[in-house]
């Protein structure tokens, strides 16, 4: 089995294989709803995406303030060719140093992020997306979920995510609250393709 995941974190490696394979697995419209029910972007939104991966959320937003951090030299060199200058990509890992010098913004993004992340890392995305949200601002996630009742097929999926640290709802929200003072998690069974993912609407107090 490790060699299937190691075998299957290779080829996703690839930002073009990734970007299809989550198009397939979410379907542009069930990505469409998530950012007209979650992000609620608006011209000029200043949005940090934190583990941005190719930043084809981008897609999906009109002309905001856009600044993505991800760790993979492939998927931001693919960014940069594919978005040009409607965003600022940095290849790192997004640290307090970084957020001495970037703008306070509306939206921080970290999509499929969680799941992949321990208590403490999870916790510390969370308190440096706080920090560089305005008054007000909000952090907004998506994971892979364990849910009661949900299609077997989906919960089957949903066991072979790359990431590691899949949890429930409860073990999403207990992470969130610790953090930002109001918190809306929401739990979206997908039927293309069986799938559960949840939605977190993190809010700073205003």
């Amino acid at each position: 089995m490790a060699q299937i995941t190691d075998g299957v974190r290779a080829i996703l490696s690839h930002p073009q294989i990734y970007t299809a394979f989550q198009l397939l697995m979410g379907s542009r419209k069930g990505r469409r709803n998530f950012v007209a029910d979650f992000i609620k972007p608006f011209p000029g939104m200043g949005v940090l995406d934190i583990g941005c991966g190719p930043a084809d959320i981008l897609d999906f937003l009109p002309a905001v303030d856009y600044r993505g951090f991800d760790i993979s030299e492939s998927y931001i060199e693919n960014a940069q060719k594919k978005f040009g200058a409607r965003g600022t990509f940095f290849n790192k890992q997004l640290d307090d140093r970084d957020l001495v010098s970037l703008p306070k913004f509306d939206v921080a993004l970290a999509l499929g992020l969680i799941h992949h992340l321990d208590n403490a890392e999870a916790s510390n995305v969370m308190r440096l997306a706080r920090t560089a949200l305005k008054p007000g601002g909000r952090l907004i996630t998506i994971d892979p979920v364990l849910h009661p009742g949900q299609n077997p097929i989906a919960r089957f999926l949903v066991h072979k995510d790359r990431g590691q640290n899949v949890r429930d709802r409860v073990g999403y929200e207990t992470l969130a609250r610790e953090v930002f003072d109001s918190v809306r998690v929401e739990v979206r069974h997908q039927t293309w393709i069986p799938y559960t993912h949840c939605m977190m609407e993190c809010t700073v107090a205003g």
